[in-house]
């Protein structure tokens, strides 16, 4: 009688029941079966060496401020080619100082807040990145639009926080931030 029990007991534990989700393989050692699970292979790897370290802060700081500045480099260049051609159709220079302190409020409405919370180091690349996208470094596009008062006035704040509004992409000192602006093109293009 007793191995009746032991057998019918046996026979339920091995029956599938609604409750079970995953199937495993199982391994038989002895009288008892142990589920067996296959993990990938992964390798272990010592602590970067310290100039890895830092070689892979500086990258990751500045993807991410070429992630943050780069729309806006973007919508500068969009904004300064329809500013170029509506100050082409301006007669006077009255019309076009109007138009011109239009426009600068209503872009100071749409990224004031925006760009003031920008740190130093984002500003110097959002300079970098205006000069890629639009072909002119940020003193010329002042001057034209400002004035050279105002450009020489921006430019000397601008040096006393480490910056210079004449700085300009270059292909080869600036491949680090070609290749994230690359990146950031080919993921724009899938969404």
């Amino acid at each position: 009688m007793l191995f009746i029990l032991c057998l019918t007991g046996r026979s339920l534990s091995q029956q599938r029941t609604a409750g079970d989700s995953i199937a495993v393989r199982a391994i038989v050692v002895g009288t008892d079966t142990v589920p067996s699970i296959t993990l990938s292979i992964f390798d272990v790897y010592d602590k970067l060496p310290k100039r890895l370290r830092k070689e892979r802060e500086r990258w990751t700081r500045l993807r991410n401020a070429v992630y943050v500045t780069y729309p806006y480099a973007v919508s500068a260049s969009r904004v300064l080619k329809d500013v170029s051609r509506d100050l082409a159709l301006c007669k006077s220079k009255k019309q076009r100082k109007e138009y011109l302190a239009s426009k600068e409020k209503e872009l100071k409405a749409q990224f004031g807040d925006k760009l003031e919370n920008l740190s130093v180091y984002q500003g110097k690349v959002l300079m970098k990145l205006i000069h890629r996208e639009t072909g002119e470094n940020c003193y010329e596009i002042i001057r034209e639009l400002k004035g050279g008062f105002n450009a020489r006035m921006y430019q000397t704040v601008a040096f006393f926080f480490g910056g210079n509004l004449k700085s300009e992409f270059n292909t080869q000192d600036d491949r680090d931030i070609e290749l994230i602006v690359q990146e950031i093109q080919l993921y724009s293009r899938f969404n």
